[in-house]
């Protein structure tokens, strides 16, 4: 009973509260245009399935929270579920009905609504990081080499304690994070390090090692390294203009770098297995929320772009199918046809379960399921 009350408590407590806190941005982004736009809003769920508590409110709209808290979704007039499909009464609805019927708005209206979801998350992730930097301080370490691996990429082409890394092929740097993240991304690609060593610029050219590596929250990721080290980090806190400056670039590389990385898996350079999915959040939840609320959210920013990042690929189901049948629309001057949008929406669904199956299976096996399951019948 203690292991499940423990179980509650540090990792499904803080899962839902990261994950209820970053789908509310993305739907809210959503409700919020719609209603500048005149549509009718039904509902608006925090969660999928089955009502927990709710209320309407004067407009009619239906707030609630429903047991499966892995998402949530916003029902606008005409809508014929979840998935923001129009239903048979689009066709025969009065001219009132259609005034406040999402399907019946200009494209323009409909493409302002979908892109909201995203905006909102990518909004709420820079201005939380923003306000992080500004009172609790940003993460800085000097781009100074503190040590360097004997045997390593680095030491081999020349580098030595002391050199301060300027630019990594034509990359200005201005911290050791932005060394770690570009090297981090080059894995077996020759690189080009310029430094500058008793205030003389040097370039030295070399190819970082592919190592998987364990973070402080159990995940294993294939990363590049060159063997140098760095023992200087400070927090410093901005200025808040430099803070909101400081929050748009980190969210630029995060979605930069988490671009490259799914690039990578596609070329087949980096293995599939760093793909998570619920469990895997709910463990980094439970794990990320030990170290404090800071930590905490901060993680929240990174799944807010992450969510905000997926929901923009043109994959039907998510947003960005969505606004992809609408950029088609808005350049032929017509709907795709209904047939065509079904198809979509089936094709879309087929990847979406893929996608889910193929994280938890990873999950499962990350947190060692598999082989617990495997043991008790080998």
């Amino acid at each position: 009973m203690e292991n499940i009350f423990n179980l509650v408590i540090h990792y499904i407590v803080p899962f839902i509260a990261v994950i209820s806190v970053v789908v509310f941005v993305h739907e809210y982004g959503h409700y919020w245009v719609a209603r500048r736009c005149g549509i009718k809003i039904e509902t608006f769920s925090l969660g999928f399935g089955h009502e927990i508590f709710g209320w309407t409110d004067k407009h009619g709209t239906r707030w609630k929270v429903s047991w499966l808290p892995l998402g949530g979704y916003v029902k606008m007039y005409g809508d014929a579920g979840a998935a923001s499909t129009p239903d048979a009464s689009v066709h025969t609805m009065t001219a009132e009905q259609k005034r406040v019927s999402f399907f019946h708005q200009d494209v323009n209206k409909r493409m302002a609504v979908i892109v909201a979801g995203p905006a909102s998350n990518y909004l709420f992730a820079i201005l939380v990081l923003a306000l992080l930097f500004v009172f609790n301080g940003q993460p800085f370490t000097p781009a100074e080499v503190s040590e360097v691996v004997e045997g390593k990429a680095a030491a081999k082409a020349g580098i030595i304690a002391g050199d301060r890394i300027t630019a990594i092929d034509g990359q200005g740097i201005d911290r050791f994070e932005d060394i770690k993240r570009t090297i981090a991304l080059n894995m077996g690609t020759p690189i080009s390090v310029e430094v500058e060593r008793n205030q003389k610029p040097m370039t030295f050219t070399m190819t970082p090692e592919i190592v998987t590596m364990t973070d402080n929250f159990g995940g294993e990721h294939k990363i590049g390294q060159i063997g140098i080290k760095a023992n200087k980090l400070e927090y410093i806190k901005q200025p808040p203009l430099k803070a909101i400056q400081q929050s748009f670039l980190e969210t630029w590389n995060l979605t930069a770098s988490t671009l490259r990385a799914i690039g990578q898996m596609v070329m087949g350079m980096r293995g599939t297995e760093e793909i998570g999915g619920p469990l895997r959040i709910a463990e980094m939840s439970g794990n990320i929320a030990k170290e404090g609320i800071v930590t905490l959210i901060w993680f929240m920013s990174v799944i807010s772009i992450n969510l905000g990042l997926i929901n923009l690929f043109p994959v039907p189901l998510l947003d960005g199918g969505h606004l992809a049948f609408y950029l088609a629309e808005r350049l032929r001057g017509k709907p795709l046809s209904q047939r065509l949008q079904e198809a979509g929406a089936n094709v879309g669904a087929a990847m979406v379960v893929t996608l889910m199956l193929f994280a938890t299976w990873n999950d499962l096996v990350h947190l060692k399921v598999i082989s617990f399951l495997r043991g008790l019948f080998s």
